[in-house]
């Protein structure tokens, strides 16, 4: 009987290129129908997914959901740059069935959830809008962003104004010293 069991250490051969100070946090080999050997890494700093040449930051991550099988990821794309914030709509989601998934879909969650700091969702003239202030590893204060409801005008004068007097009124409230 083993008293400790001891998670294999990820092949070098499927080791991203961590930089200086990020550690590994847990990773799992992914099922793939052509049988080449994927991994998914999680690392202090974000997630590594297969054939990644860089890694997904935590604040990166929109959505991240786990099925006891699959763990699915929506990232975060930039749709455009504000005036002291981000305008940001779901990217392609993106599925992994893990192979041995052991601690990396509680660390995904983990890390997703920690990352945000402050999120409120607003009602807006012909829609809504989310305002989320994230942590960003490496990085003081908040990076600030909104995500619109489906079918909200963003572009409308009024909605960029009014828009930007909600993210002000966050940074306040999440930052009285600003």
């Amino acid at each position: 009987m083993k008293l400790f069991r001891r998670r294999p250490v990820l092949p070098a051969r499927s080791r991203p290129p961590l930089a200086a100070e990020e550690r590994i946090l847990a990773w799992s080999a992914v099922g793939d129908p052509a049988g080449t050997e994927h991994v998914v890494v999680a690392t202090n700093h974000g997630l590594w997914l297969p054939s990644a040449v860089e890694r997904l930051g935590w604040h990166e991550i929109h959505k991240a959901a786990w099925s006891g099988r699959e763990l699915r990821i929506t990232p975060a794309e930039v749709l455009a740059e504000r005036d002291g914030y981000t305008v940001l709509v779901d990217g392609p989601e993106v599925s992994f069935l893990l192979l041995e998934p052991g601690e990396l879909p509680d660390q995904v969650r983990t890390r997703v959830t920690r990352s945000v700091a402050y999120t409120t969702h607003h009602p807006l003239p012909g829609g809504a809008v989310r305002v989320v202030g994230r942590r960003v590893g490496g990085r003081d204060g908040l990076s600030w962003a909104v995500r619109y409801d489906s079918g909200t005008p963003a572009e409308s004068p009024e909605i960029v104004e009014a828009t930007g007097e909600l993210v002000g009124a966050a940074r306040s409230a999440a930052d009285p010293a600003d």
